[in-house]
């Protein structure tokens, strides 16, 4: 049963059950909604780096830290486009776009339409992730056919302060109402290890499991070290057990969700992954490359993939939202419990 009523100690009592117990019912979920031997592939490109007006204090690609890394302006539509084709051919099945924006400019849309038209037609799922979004910009990436929009809420709302002052959690989840409401699949997670407490973990997987329709995607990264962002100085790292906790709770809440093992599988181990592959993570991100981070090697994650016995699943048309008629509610807010993303 999909539920949308979640509570944070029902989600607590789900994550202390014994691993044993926690491990078993998140597969038996998983062999219910999917085939556990099946992994989902996406590629991300950066297509314009650096320079964002936000503030959030994991990002390396803020204007406000000093991190190396340059503002780039944003590549041509034929430069993706080149970039897409190699990702389809070493193996992705969807191409995320991203943009270090705090909002992307209304100027600047006919070359993202552009994008996502010339994607599409090389037979692969296209997902953007470019900051905020008002109405008309989803309307305008509807029509051109988006499949997914990436907007992470990163964190707990209670622990939001902590991350970012540029924005509120309330913007976060304004957005992903935008998309969902416009009948573009969501595509939302977080970030674990950035010095939140257990509950943090926990209360984020809970606000997007209250959603009124869970995002097709739950993209789960793990922190990079980042030199020269504020959460350097607090973040800790995750014990490998409470990862496996947190991909299991979040199959178990969100049974019908893509789960995505997504930044930080350079530090996890093969024996890790396949316990968060057991669990219910499907899907990963291929190519050497992320956002601004490294990602294992596309050989790598094959010959991991042959010795467990899993394989790429088949490609797909991407299912709609079961709203998939756009909406025009006159209120998008959402208040209370209910980062790479793509």
């Amino acid at each position: 049963m999909i539920r949308t009523d979640w509570t944070l100690d029902e989600a607590k009592a789900l994550y202390e059950l014994s691993f044993s117990e926690l491990t078993y019912r998140a597969q038996e979920i998983h062999r219910e909604y999917f085939d556990p031997t099946a992994i989902e592939t996406a590629s991300l490109l950066s297509i314009k780096t650096g320079g964002c007006a936000e503030d959030c204090g994991y990002c390396s690609q803020s204007a406000h830290h000093n991190t190396g890394v340059k503002a780039t302006k944003l590549m041509a539509p034929e430069e993706v486009l080149a970039a897409a084709a190699r990702a389809k051919a070493a193996g992705a099945q969807r191409f995320c776009m991203g943009a270090a924006w705090r909002n992307p400019r209304d100027r600047d849309m006919d070359k993202l339409c552009e994008m996502v038209r010339g994607v599409s037609a090389l037979g692969l799922e296209t997902c953007m992730t470019l900051g905020m979004l008002t109405s008309e910009q989803v309307a305008r990436f509807s029509e051109v056919g988006l499949n997914f929009y990436n907007h992470n809420i990163d964190t707990s709302p209670e622990y939001y302060p902590e991350i970012a002052a540029t924005r509120s959690m309330e913007d976060r989840l304004n957005t992903v109402e935008r998309v969902r409401q416009g009948g573009i699949n969501v595509c939302s997670g977080g970030i674990l290890g950035m010095g939140e407490a257990e509950d943090d973990r926990i209360s984020m997987l809970v606000t997007l499991a209250t959603l009124p329709t869970h995002p097709g995607s739950v993209p789960i990264n793990l922190w990079n070290e980042i030199q020269g962002v504020p959460i350097q100085s607090r973040a800790e790292k995750v014990d490998p057990f409470d990862l496996v906790r947190m991909i299991a709770l979040a199959r178990i809440m969100m049974p019908k969700s893509v789960v995505r093992l997504s930044a930080g599988r350079t530090t996890m181990s093969d024996e890790l992954q396949a316990l968060c592959f057991l669990v219910g993570a499907n899907s990963i991100f291929v190519g050497d490359q992320l956002l601004t981070t490294g990602n294992p090697s596309p050989g790598s994650d094959a010959e991991l993939l042959k010795r467990l016995g899993m394989h790429i699943a088949k490609a797909a048309p991407s299912e709609t939202p079961a709203d998939k008629k756009p909406r025009r509610d006159p209120e998008l807010m959402i208040t209370g419990q209910g980062g790479i993303g793509s």
